[in-house]
Order: structure tokens, then C-alpha cells, then sequence
């Protein structure tokens, strides 16, 4: 079976070893596309960010960069700058047909909070080779807030497919014709393109700026930090904003998005050559998001948008990223926004779920 494995599929990877955990999984920690994975109780403050290499464990490698230990059980911060890797309480005895791709979820992208898993062999960040037994581990980097964090804590999260399933233009343009994916022109070149909107319907907001100096942020806070205490809110009056260079902004796409129940998506930057900025760090849309029959009507996708190395202008209805459409193998048994808590159904713009709604 072709395409990406669904929340039934991942259940039955635990029940069968081929995902290992050291404490038993928590409820809504299976995803309808994905598996979050959770924080163990020792974090590595190390000199630098580093791949383990091919033939390399990164114990191996740790041994090498390692600073000092923290012990995470009573709650730790990580500060901002610095790198911290941190093993997962989750493991892989993957079959051979089997890779996998990881990502921040959305909230921990929403903070600037750069991290990404690795593994033993690794050549790539967020990239699991077929077949592939060994722990995972997760590397963290806070850009702009310092963050206090736990054992069990979920940054991120793991995908598993099985073949090529990444639909093409050809097949993306006609599931547009069927399913309607974003409202108005749909934009499909190696993907479906989306743009930023910098003029609102109601009003002159059009984002937030990261403050540079801050308090800790207790990722465990639910809707609990005054939005101002952290952020700068952006207004724009003509449609365009300057991005400052090293600055990180949460903006918002100018389309509805909608991924069908049969179907997840991966957000991914748009080409380097269209200005001097990344978007997105956290990629993830699971099926079922946006769709209108689990109140999903109008949800857009928000955009974390770091500037490099020059002043840029962005304008409104510019394209700044696409998205990567690929079927699933199998219709998940829970669909994004269905009864599973999900908490960015029916977004707009919006700050991660630790703010106070604005």
C-alpha cells in the first residue's frame, strides 16, 4: 500500500515493536498522519549543531561536541541561542519499505523554536532512511524565546510512508477540480503555491514581530502569556511590510487551505531566489484540515517567516511558499479537527496556543 500511513497504521507499529517507546504512549500523541514524539529526561548543551554521519551514532558524536547534561525531570529552560540535543522516549525497528520525515509541530514552530530530529547514520535532518533501527533524538535550538521544558513535552513529530506517493501537477490540478484546495486561483507549480495577506478584511493587522528581549516561556502555559509581553504587532495600511534581517515574524497566507481526509501535505519554502526569507519551519497539515465537513471552512495557513541577510519588502498576494500534496495509504481513522482536540481548525492569523487570544 502506496502513501502515507494513517493513525491505524501507526497503532499497529507500536502493538508490533516497530515503534519502541520507553513510557507507555499518552492519549492524542497518534496523530491522523503522524506520531508526536516526546522529550526524555536528559538534554546535551553542545557546541554546535551536528549530523551523526554515515557509520556514526550520535553518542559518538556527542562525545565530541557535549558541553554539559541537564537534567530535564523537574523541568529545565533552554535558553535562547544555544543547542541543545535531547534523546526521545520514541525508537524505530522500521521494515524495509518503510522511511520516515519529521517536523516541528506547529506550535513549537510558532515559537521560533528551531528543532529537528536526528538519528544514528544521519545525513540529513528530519529524514529517517527505509528500514532504519536505532533511537531518534531531537535536536532544539530557541531563536527567540528562552523555553522551560519536561520530560514527555512534544516538539515534534514523524511521518511514515511507504513508495513514492507525492502527487504531481498534473494530479494535483485535478484533485483542485474535484475538492476545491484553496479558494480563488489555485497557483500549481511543483506544488500548490500560496501567497501572504498583508491586506485584512477588517482592520490594519497584519502579523507579529518577535521581541528580542523576553521573559521564559513554560511550554506546559496554555493560553496564559499576554501576546504583548512577546510580541510587536505589525500593521500595514498599503500592503506591504519590511522584514528586518534576522527578525522572525508569524504572518498569515491569503488562502483557505483545504487538505481532503484521503490526502496530508507538507508545507515546504519557497524557491531561495524569490527573496531573503524562509518560511515555515513547522510543515505538517494532516488530513482533514480546512475541510468543511469537521469545521474546517477557511483555514489558512500561518507563516513563520524568518529574514536573512537583507532588508526585504514583502507584498501583499506574493507567493511565498507551496505546499506538497501526497496520499495516503489508507483513510485515518481520526481526521484532523474530528473529536482529537485539534488547534488550529478554522484558523486565521494566530499565535501559538501558549498566548492569550488577541
Amino acid at each position: 500500500m502506496t502513501g502515507v500511513l494513517p493513525s491505524q497504521s501507526i497503532e499497529k507499529m507500536l502493538k508490533t515493536g516497530e515503534i519502541s517507546v520507553t513510557e507507555p504512549v499518552i492519549e492524542g500523541q497518534v496523530q491522523p498522519a503522524s506520531l508526536d514524539l516526546r522529550l526524555g529526561h536528559i538534554a546535551y548543551r553542545v557546541r554546535a549543531s551536528f549530523l551523526s554521519g554515515q557509520g556514526r551514532s550520535v553518542q559518538e558524536r556527542l562525545a565530541e561536541f557535549e558541553m554539559h547534561r541537564i537534567d530535564l525531570t523537574d523541568g529545565a529552560v533552554l535558553e535562547k541561542g544555544c543547542v541543545y540535543v535531547v534523546p526521545l522516549m520514541e525508537s524505530l525497528a522500521l521494515p524495509t519499505g518503510i522511511q520516515a520525515v519529521a517536523n516541528a509541530k506547529s506550535s513549537t514552530g510558532r515559537l521560533d523554536l528551531l528543532t529537528r530530529t536526528i538519528t544514528d547514520g544521519g545525513t540529513e535532518f528530519d529524514r529517517v532512511a527505509a528500514g532504519y533501527t536505532g533511537p531518534l533524538y531531537a535536536e532544539i535550538c530557541p531563536r527567540s524565546f528562552s523555553v522551560l521544558v519536561r520530560p514527555g513535552m512534544r516538539l515534534n513529530q514523524i511521518r511514515f510512508r511507504q513508495g513514492q506517493s507525492i502527487l504531481t501537477d498534473t494530479d494535483l490540478s485535478a484533485l483542485h477540480e474535484q475538492s476545491t484546495l484553496v479558494d480563488g486561483e489555485a497557483v500549481i507549480d511543483d506544488g500548490l503555491g500560496f501567497s501572504v495577506d498583508l491586506k485584512p478584511k477588517n482592520g490594519t493587522l497584519v502579523g507579529y514581530r518577535a521581541k528580542p528581549h523576553t521573559g521564559v516561556i513554560d511550554l506546559d502555559n496554555i493560553g496564559h502569556y499576554p501576546p504583548a509581553d512577546y510580541w510587536e504587532e505589525l500593521h500595514s495600511s498599503d500592503g506591504k511590510i519590511i522584514l528586518d534581517p534576522g527578525a522572525f515574524y508569524i504572518l498569515v497566507s491569503q488562502e483557505a487551505v483545504h487538505i481532503p481526509p484521503d490526502y496530508a501535505a507538507e508545507m515546504a519554502p519557497f524557491l531561495a531566489m524569490v527573496g531573503e526569507f524562509r518560511v515555515h519551519y513547522a510543515g505538517f497539515f494532516d488530513p482533514g484540515f480546512g475541510h468543511a465537513a469537521v469545521g474546517g471552512t477557511g483555514s489558512r495557513g500561518v507563516l513563520e517567516v524568518r529574514c536573512h541577510e537583507a532588508p526585504f519588502v514583502l507584498e501583499h498576494g506574493q507567493v511565498v511558499g507551496r505546499l506538497v500534496y501526497e496520499r495516503m495509504s489508507e483513510v485515518p481513522d481520526q481526521i484532523y479537527g474530528a473529536g482529537i482536540s485539534s488547534n488550529y481548525q478554522g484558523q486565521g492569523l494566530k499565535l501559538s496556543k501558549h498566548f492569550k487570544s488577541v
